[in-house]
């Protein structure tokens, strides 16, 4: 096969594998998004665009390896009741539904910022749906708050999402330094988001007052959410001086396991295996690509368009990673965007454009990104939460988020 028939082959590989993951599943092809990047990854190997050895080179371990640790952390977090502990103590301390409402911006935004945003929303949203219920409150604005700002907290450190993770590896930009830039744009667009969704529905939350019912708060297990607090602060800590965030993670989260003494089984159960699979599929797939020269080939035509100046650089990849990242998901937007980043003026304020911008993007509709598909879809007995409903929030949300996020960005350089 010559090259130009192995471009024809892998491009149209990546193409069938990427309209699967990013449309909902086809009833004659039933796949979900980890079994249709698996698809693709075989493709590329049966067809010899990859061979089996590279495959195995392509896989960025360390990013299966970081996520499946901060899954675990946040597991026995689960265990420890801690989750439903927090969100009962928000419901007893919120004297009214704007407060409650705040609560909940700033738990699940600082949350997602320390554990990935993913697993923070799918051990969240039953919880707060049975708070919210008990409280009699509107559900709708505290799920949106919780996806929203579960994306928008993400974005503050290097572990928060899976995008970030990615970025972390290909970049190495240390962690206290991408979180020195990060973080202060998580904060700022933590507070548009809160007084956006205050504002929006300040008619619902003014009519409504919190019902006080004879409850008890979950007793907490002390002893073990202790000891995961411990670890989790040593592991920041190593993130901090520099050690490879990884085998860090993976570490404290063995720690706990062992110092627990609690069935790893069940919590095994609790690690999102599909993710891992998608994701270590989707890299085969992306070098597949990536062999045959075709994204050095797109960015080369794309080049006049980002301009040759950092801040034209910067606002040109941010709403063309805005776009992209809503056509065909961040986390493969990311894998192949992150080939051209060497190319710009100042590729570290690159990376972070890259990240905040495909991390808020994820804000813009349901389908922007896994973490609001979580929420919708655990919400779904209880209500239907249309494409609209979410929309006329999440488009104002994502665009002052993303605009005051790069003005920072672009100031602190």
């Amino acid at each position: 096969m010559n090259h130009w028939q192995q471009e024809l082959v892998a491009s149209v590989i990546f193409a069938i594998t990427y309209v699967l993951i990013s449309g909902r599943q086809l009833k004659i092809l039933p796949l979900n998004r980890p079994a249709a990047a698996l698809l693709g990854a075989v493709l590329m190997v049966a067809t010899g665009i990859v061979t089996p050895e590279r495959a195995y080179r392509a896989v960025n371990y360390d990013t299966i390896v970081l996520l499946l640790a901060m899954m675990l952390l946040s597991a026995y977090l689960y265990f420890a009741h801690f989750f439903e502990w927090a969100a009962d103590v928000a419901l007893q301390l919120s004297r009214s539904p704007q407060r409650l409402l705040l609560y909940l911006t700033l738990t699940s935004g600082i949350l997602s910022a320390l554990l990935v945003n993913d697993t923070i929303c799918l051990m969240l949203t039953p919880l707060v749906i049975a708070v919210i219920r008990r409280g009699k409150l509107p559900i709708l604005p505290y799920l949106i708050a919780l996806a929203t700002s579960a994306n928008i907290g993400s974005v503050a450190t290097l572990v928060g999402n899976p995008q970030n993770i990615i970025i972390g590896h290909l970049s190495r930009i240390p962690f206290a330094q991408f979180s020195r830039s990060l973080l202060p744009a998580a904060m700022v667009g933590l507070a548009i988001n809160f007084l956006i969704l205050n504002f929006g529905f300040r008619k619902v939350l003014r009519k409504t007052a919190i019902e006080r019912q004879a409850h008890s708060i979950p007793q907490l297990d002390g002893n073990l959410f202790a000891l995961v607090c411990i670890v989790v602060v040593s592991i920041f800590t190593g993130f901090v001086i520099g050690l490879n965030l990884a085998w860090t993670a993976l570490a404290g989260a063995a720690l706990v396991m062992v110092m627990a003494r609690r069935d790893t089984h069940e919590v095994l159960k609790m690690v999102d295996w599909h993710l891992l699979v998608f994701f270590a599929a989707l890299f085969v797939v992306v070098e597949g690509l990536s062999d045959t020269g075709l994204p050095d080939a797109i960015y080369r035509r794309l080049q006049p368009m980002f301009g040759f100046s950092a801040p034209v650089q910067a606002w040109n990849l941010t709403w063309f990673s805005v776009v992209g990242s809503n056509v065909f998901s961040n986390v493969p937007f990311v894998l192949v965007a992150g080939k051209w980043i060497a190319h710009f003026g100042e590729p570290e304020l690159m990376w972070k454009v890259l990240a905040l911008a495909t991390t808020f993007a994820g804000n813009l509709t349901i389908v922007g990104s896994v973490a609001n598909m979580i929420v919708v879809e655990s919400a779904r007995d209880h209500i239907e939460v249309g494409f609209w409903d979410y929309a006329r929030f999440g488009i104002p949300i994502t665009i002052l988020t993303t605009l005051a996020g790069v003005i920072f960005l672009l100031l602190m350089r």
